[in-house]
């Protein structure tokens, strides 16, 4: 019998192309891998037709999904290379690891006895002159084609490194674990084993070293369990990359995708070609002689450095200089497009799922919606029967917590027959999936017992949120139940304020709802009954805020009156601008509400501009709290400056207020002040700024007027046609 320990690095192209010279020299009848026995169940499907990494080894907690640990691998992985070499060449595979059952139970302990970390490849690098373990892990490994010679040389660096230091007790039970498998693996007669494990547990790996069985036995006695399931999930390369918090990442995947998968003679000038092509694309020159030059420089650099090949700083700085102009623009596209990459792995049709997995497999098949890990626009046309199916299912995935489109624009598509979506895949979504499963079998299942549960927990405001989502992602039984609790929580509910913000939203539903032929008529029923409770209670509602809650209650108001305008009802019109007419003749009501009220009444054309002109005249008049009257004209102008450009009345009376407040006083207005006018767009503030600047001082309306005199309107008249064509 024979052990042989092959210690590497996660996710290097050196390593792996060791591995794989080993294993073809060694050709064991066992390959041990580092990871959960748990994957010992999936191994086999690596070898399927339809498996293309990079994937992950998933294992997850059945109690409780959200517990659950990936483990990644790239075609440049040691850990896919033995795990393919041992499946094409019929030799048994096991993994040895923690447990997953374990290990995801496991919490963290404090272990006096361990001693600090050690990052092994930083020590060594120090010990061979180099500032940066990197560039020193590349010139010594993922730059050279070794032999079996490497594994010997990093067993007894890691074996020095360990000498007198004491592991956590984390990894003490890892090492345990990972040698209770070998001793089993070796019991069973096995002629020869390769164990391909992380470098820094190979010392602790070797039979001449291994510590007695009852001492591994005491590490890993009376650890609580859970019971798991284990599967594959596709990966991306952006989930490789160290930038994404990745523990074991590296800061180029691509460039080791490349390294991997070409010849170290071609592998720099290969990689300046594709720079080349993806630069040509987005519209930069490069020529051949660029490429030529680069490739040059890179070897220069190399050598001047004594690197034994150029690696990836040689690379990206004969890039910048020579392909690029020295600009760092176009080297953001080449890291992002070329160093990360989008590439999404790919699981066989065989690979176990949940039953709400495979139904959205399915559906995407159905749909042809297809997973990325980049970013995808997809916009449909909802009078499209398959675009509608599409955006139903984007619609429940996001009522089960699986965001796997992002919805866009949604404030400019809200009344029309299209959607825009941002789709993107990423791993943990499949957990997402994983932790719904919980809520059903199927997605439309699943989603309408999950908003039977938001239902019963929810409040007013929750619950109108909760009709539109319900609306969009087509679940009519669950509608039913929101409506119904919508409709008894607001016969029971007192505070204005929360049946405020359920208005517009039901008003969506209602206005919108014939989109995707729904039945809103119930909507409708509950929505009037809820304008009726908001104008019977608002006047009340409205005293005695302080400034801060008056703003807040301004904003509700907006909303309602957004939604009412949504609403062809001209009798909750009446009733509302009924409401606001009692609030802006009340005194004590806060100046952002009675502001707000006494605008969109003249907005209405319930007030003139004579009444709404003295209204802000004696708010702003000198005997009035120049507080109270900022907050009235924040309510009054918010929205639009048309008002303040078309009415030089106006303009005369806020001027003459501004002009006139005290020197302290302004200090502290002028943050209101500032917020107000910063809501107008920059055009209609500079027109502002022009017509002050005109401003006569007792004589503005007379020079506004002699300024519009000054206007052709005969030249102006040959236009008023086609903008009335226009208007309809």
């Amino acid at each position: 019998m024979s052990l042989h320990v092959l210690g590497v690095r996660h996710h290097g192209p050196g390593s792996a192309r060791a591995v794989a010279g080993a294993l073809a020299r060694l050709d064991p009848q066992v390959v041990v891998i580092e990871g959960p026995p748990e994957l010992d169940a999936v191994a086999p499907l690596a070898a399927a037709a339809g498996m293309r990494p990079p994937v992950a080894g998933l294992v997850y907690s059945t109690a409780t999904p959200a517990r659950a640990a990936f483990y990644p691998m790239a075609l440049f992985s040691p850990e896919w290379v033995a795990l393919r070499w041992a499946l094409e060449h019929g030799r048994e595979v096991r993994f040895a690891d923690l447990p997953a059952n374990v290990a995801l139970t496991l919490e963290d302990e404090d272990d006096p006895a361990a001693g600090p970390p050690i990052d092994p490849i930083a020590t060594l690098a120090g010990a061979a002159g180099y500032d940066d373990p990197e560039r020193w892990w590349e010139d010594a490994v993922e730059l050279r084609h070794h032999g079996l010679e490497v594994f010997g040389a990093l067993l007894d660096a890691m074996r020095a490194l360990r000498e007198g230091h004491v592991p956590d007790l984390r990894t003490q039970r890892r090492e345990a674990a990972m040698r209770r498998v070998l001793r089993a693996t070796l019991r069973g007669g096995a002629g020869s084993v390769a164990v391909v494990c992380g470098a820094w547990h190979a010392p602790a790996l070797v039979p001449s070293e291994f510590p007695s069985q009852a001492a591994d036995a005491r590490l890993l006695k009376g650890l609580r369990t859970t019971k798991v399931a284990a599967t594959w999930v596709p990966w991306t390369s952006s989930r490789l990359a160290l930038a994404s918090g990745y523990g074991a990442g590296i800061s180029s995947p691509g460039w080791y995708h490349h390294l991997f998968t070409t010849g170290r003679d071609e592998a720099v000038g290969r990689w300046l070609v594709r720079v080349a092509h993806l630069l040509r694309r987005e519209q930069h020159d490069v020529s051949p002689a660029a490429v030529i030059e680069a490739v040059r420089l890179a070897d220069a650099l190399a050598a001047l450095r004594e690197r034994p090949h150029p690696g990836l700083p040689e690379v990206l700085e004969a890039c910048r200089a020579v392909l690029c102009g020295g600009s760092d623009v176009p080297m953001r596209l080449v890291a992002r497009t070329l160093l990360v990459g989008d590439i999404l792995g790919r699981v066989p049709d065989e690979t176990p799922m949940v039953p709400l997995a495979a139904d959205l497999a399915a559906t995407r098949k159905r749909l042809r919606l297809k997973q990325s890990a980049a970013e995808q626009q997809l916009d449909l046309d909802l009078r499209t029967p398959s675009h509608l199916e599409r955006s139903k299912l984007l619609h429940r995935l996001l009522l089960l917590g699986v965001p796997w489109g992002e919805p866009v624009g949604t404030s400019r598509t809200k009344g029309t027959f299209r959607e825009s979506w941002v789709l993107q895949w990423r791993p943990e979504l499949e957990v997402a999936l994983i932790e719904a499963s919980g809520h059903g079998t199927t997605i439309a299942s699943a989603a309408t017992a999950v908003v039977a549960q938001r239902t019963a927990e929810a409040g007013i405001a929750e619950l109108s949120t909760l009709v539109e989502q319900t609306l969009t992602a087509d679940l009519p039984a669950a509608l039913a139940g929101v409506l119904a609790a919508l409709d008894e929580r607001a016969a029971r509910q007192h505070d204005i304020t929360r049946l405020m913000a359920a208005v517009e939203p039901m008003a969506r539903v209602r206005r919108y709802g014939n989109v995707r032929r729904a039945d809103t008529e119930l909507v409708q029923r509950v929505v009037s009954g809820v304008v009726t409770r908001i104008a019977v209670g608002l006047p009340a509602a409205c005293a005695g805020l302080d400034e801060e809650s008056g703003r807040e209650v301004r904003q509700l108001v907006d909303g309602v009156q957004r939604g009412i305008g949504l609403l062809d009802q001209p009798e909750l019109r009446d009733v509302w601008y009924g409401a606001l007419r009692t609030v802006a003749d009340r005194r004590g009501v806060p100046g952002p509400i009675a502001g707000r009220a006494v605008r969109l009444l003249l907005d209405a054309g319930l007030l003139d501009i004579t009444d709404a002109g003295g209204r802000l005249s004696r708010q702003l008049s000198p005997a009035a709290d120049a507080t109270q009257a900022a907050g009235w004209l924040e309510g009054f102008l918010s929205g639009e400056a048309a008002l303040l450009v078309h009415e030089p009345e106006l303009l005369e009376i806020v001027d003459t207020w501004a002009a006139g407040v005290g020197d302290e006083v302004f200090d502290h207005l002028l943050p209101l002040l500032r917020r107000t006018f910063a809501g107008f767009s920059a055009a209609e503030r500079r027109e502002i700024g022009l017509r002050v600047r005109r401003l006569d001082r007792g004589a503005a309306a007379s020079g506004v007027r002699a300024q519009d005199e000054a206007l052709d309107h005969e030249r102006a008249a040959l236009v008023v046609p086609r903008i009335l064509e226009l208007l309809g």
